[in-house]
């Protein structure tokens, strides 16, 4: 469910009609809904309730200020995967003791940035990675919290481009190896081991992947104990798909996730995390964008609207499906044609649908992409030198810029000319 709905003919974002945005701060841009965003984190928070839990909002999903501000204001925490994300995680306001740093790639200055400035764990991913944290650590005479990420060899039925839980992808330590790992983390000075970390990728729409991963997690959390390690702390990463074309069958819903996670570990007493970021955030927001030109060719017909695929790259990079509905609601019953709709970039991957079945459009009418609040205006950038676009949210009848459009000026002058030219 989201609050992008038709009302007196005209699409709403909970009670603001998305074309007064539209007048007010021009197309492209985004808008998300405060109300989507906190049902959605209050459907996962409650699914594990009775259980020792934090859901920590993956903000590589969508890592605007105020989306943050909220989360944390609902009691969530962050999952971090840059330097650049922890510390707009604090700026939000999150306490370190609910930011959790996964990456494959983190740096020495990452690790000891979280430390001096406040972590819950770090998720390791590999040998390498543990000895430079340990030594990290030591020089500010501290100990890591950390939990290993372990690879469990699952295939998630996802995307290969999402898809991290394989033994090929580069996630992760092999779970049929990681005791050893953990023998080794438990020797060192400058770590404490809290728990294990699994994921297994991204808009997973089934729950056996889930079961089959959580319930090698459980045998190992077993194993680690007689080895004498103290696993107090279970991450289960996230993944759980949102409904990106309505008219296919809906994924599972957090609470029937939940019981997975009750059935498969709910019996070890751990403290339970959770990752997720798309199902929160994407079906809480929606990219809005222009009519530029409706042109006819030999064969098809095209509908030039005025983002592109460097303000949203998941058609283009995974060739993902977003639903795309006027802004103004068609008649009953209005004859609908297949158009290609495109972006002005100059690349023919700027395609966000082929042969869509469209109603009748004009120049300079407002079209919404759905579900484009998660790996929407993250992935964004400038190609063909385009500003980034605006975002916006709306909380019942208000609505806020909370990233502005900059200007062409702002844009050129990022870069510097040296002396000599």
């Amino acid at each position: 469910m989201d609050h992008f709905l038709y009302r007196d003919g005209v699409l709403h974002a909970e009670d603001v009609r998305v074309s007064d945005i539209a007048a007010a701060v021009g197309t492209p841009f985004y808008v998300y809904s405060t109300a989507t965003l906190t049902r959605h984190f209050t459907l996962f928070d409650e699914a594990l309730g009775g259980m020792d839990h934090l859901i920590c909002f993956a903000m590589k999903s969508n890592s605007n200020l105020a989306v943050l501000k909220l989360m944390g204001e609902l009691g969530a925490g962050i999952d971090v995967v840059s330097m650049g994300e922890y510390l707009k995680a604090k700026a939000a306001g999150l306490p370190g003791d609910r930011i959790v740093f996964s990456g494959v790639g983190k740096t020495r200055e990452e690790m000891r940035v979280a430390l001096e400035g406040g972590i819950r764990q770090f998720n390791v991913e590999s040998e390498p990675e543990l000895e430079a944290l340990n030594a990290v650590a030591m020089s500010l005479g501290v100990k890591a919290p950390i939990a290993l990420r372990v690879n469990p060899d699952v295939d998630a039925k996802t995307h290969a481009k999402i898809a991290t839980g394989k033994s090929e992808n580069k996630f992760g330590i092999p779970i049929a190896t990681c005791r050893d790992v953990y023998r080794r983390a438990g020797q060192m000075e400058g770590i404490d081991v809290v728990g294990i970390d699994v994921h297994i990728g991204s808009q997973l729409t089934q729950l056996e992947p889930f079961e089959l991963a959580f319930t090698k997690v459980a045998e190992l959390t077993e194993l680690l104990r007689a080895d004498g390690h103290d696993i107090r702390r279970l991450d289960l990463g996230g993944g759980l798909g949102i409904p990106y074309e309505r008219s296919n069958e809906a994924p599972p819903l957090p609470v029937e996730y939940g019981e997975v996670i009750r059935k498969t570990v709910g019996h070890l007493g751990c403290e339970i995390e959770i990752e997720p970021g798309r199902l929160i955030s994407g079906n809480a927001g929606i990219l809005v964008s222009s009519v530029i030109y409706l042109k006819h060719g030999e064969g098809r017909d095209f509908l030039i609207v005025d983002a592109a695929m460097n303000d949203l790259v998941r058609p283009s990079m995974y060739d993902a499906h977003h639903d795309i509905v006027p802004v103004i609601e068609p008649l009953a019953g209005a004859e609908q044609a297949p158009l290609d709709i495109v972006g002005p970039v100059c690349e023919t991957g700027d395609t966000f649908a082929k042969a869509r079945d469209m109603p009748p459009l004009r120049e300079d009418d407002l079209v919404a992409f759905r579900s484009a609040g998660a790996y929407g205006a993250v992935m964004a950038s400038e190609y063909n030198s385009r500003p980034l676009i605006p975002e916006v949210l709306v909380h019942g009848d208000q609505f806020a810029v909370i990233r502005a459009r900059p200007t062409y000026d702002e844009m050129i002058n990022r870069d510097t000319i040296p002396v000599w030219l």
